[in-house]
């Protein structure tokens, strides 16, 4: 597997964590990008048990620290204006480029960073970030229409989500079910050609988002131009068992000993009964966020894949860092093992 970006792991963590000056200058400029600027504000603090308080010590920011904090972000809202030009002149020039370069058949992306995203803006809830995350997605797809990507994977929900506070799953549930309504009659998707398939553990979702997406599917599965699939109560484990789970109960209906399954048992076998059955593999994958990890996506077809780590939050992410991603897939040599 190789690993994409402009940074590793470690130098990030070390710039991160250096002296404040290096702090801002990762989060800001030049090190960062403008539309991506990383405010590190949060919340109001949560309402906390009285003995839960009273554990804790006193916290209150210094008048240096909000007046560092403020420096910061005057900084990085100047720079905004002052690069903004001359970012949008860099992405004409990569534009221009982009007809040269090997375009990826798949491309998968984790979209991470809703709730950072509102956190660092002040929103009202991290519901606003989803939301935004959502509006994103449809920005995105056309950028990798216009690249002539044939396969997109985007990750939206895992099986770990469901962890999460039960209001914050519920009013996700609700997006996911306008947002996958709208699929069914969307001119983009049918102008495209574009087959949407979701991927998960389908029926641990509530009834009316499995209507949905069981709509979106049944509107879009003539279509062979393009294909997009849509990682919704997904884990790369819950596949893999999955996967086994059909072939050995397939086996069994044919009558197949346990001696036989173990002999005959290959790689080649399990791929029909992977979610993503007949389709190749991700040639990229990009995560937002600044994380750097799979966390699960696309375990098993993830094997040869080219991996790109991008610092933007994902309803921050531009085009510009889609066509970075596009320039360092091409300049990869990718050798398969060989």
């Amino acid at each position: 597997m190789e690993v994409l970006g402009s940074r590793s792991a470690g130098k990030s963590r070390r710039l991160n964590n250096g002296s404040p000056w290096n702090r801002m200058k990762f989060q800001g400029f030049p090190l960062g990008s403008p539309a991506s600027f990383p405010l590190k504000h949060h919340f109001p603090p949560k309402i906390m048990s009285t003995d839960s308080v009273n554990a804790l010590p006193a916290q209150e920011p210094s008048i240096s620290r909000r007046w560092w904090e403020g420096l910061k972000m005057a900084v990085g809202l100047a720079g905004q204006m002052v690069l903004a030009p001359f970012y949008g002149l860099y992405q004409a020039w990569l534009s221009a480029q982009r007809h040269t370069w090997n375009t990826p058949r798949h491309i998968g992306i984790i979209m991470d960073g809703n709730r950072r995203f509102a956190r660092a803006r002040r929103m009202l809830s991290p519901m606003e970030g989803h939301r935004k995350g959502a509006d994103k997605l449809d920005e995105v797809l056309n950028w990798l229409e216009e690249a002539g990507v044939k396969v997109v994977s985007v990750w939206i929900f895992s099986m770990d989500n469901f962890k999460r506070d039960p209001s914050e799953v519920e009013a996700l549930m609700d997006l996911f079910q306008r947002k996958f309504t709208e699929l069914v009659s969307q001119p983009r998707i049918h102008a495209n050609e574009i087959r949407v398939r979701f991927l998960g553990k389908v029926e641990a979702l509530p009834e009316n988002v499995r209507q949905a997406i069981a709509q979106a599917e049944d509107a879009t599965r003539h279509y062979t131009r393009r294909t997009l699939n849509v990682g919704v109560a997904y884990g790369g484990r819950e596949e893999i068992v999955d996967a086994f789970r059909a072939y050995l109960s397939g086996r069994e209906k044919d009558g197949a000993s346990l001696e036989q399954i173990q002999r005959e048992l290959t790689p080649a076998s399990i791929e029909p009964y992977l979610y993503t059955s007949g389709m190749p593999d991700p040639d990229l994958i990009i995560r937002t966020s600044g994380e750097v990890r799979l966390s699960g996506f696309l375990l098993w077809q993830s094997v040869y894949s080219e991996f790109y780590f991008c610092d933007t939050n994902w309803p921050a992410f531009r085009k510009i860092d889609l066509l970075r991603a596009l320039r360092e897939y091409h300049r990869r040599q990718r050798r398969f093992g060989r």
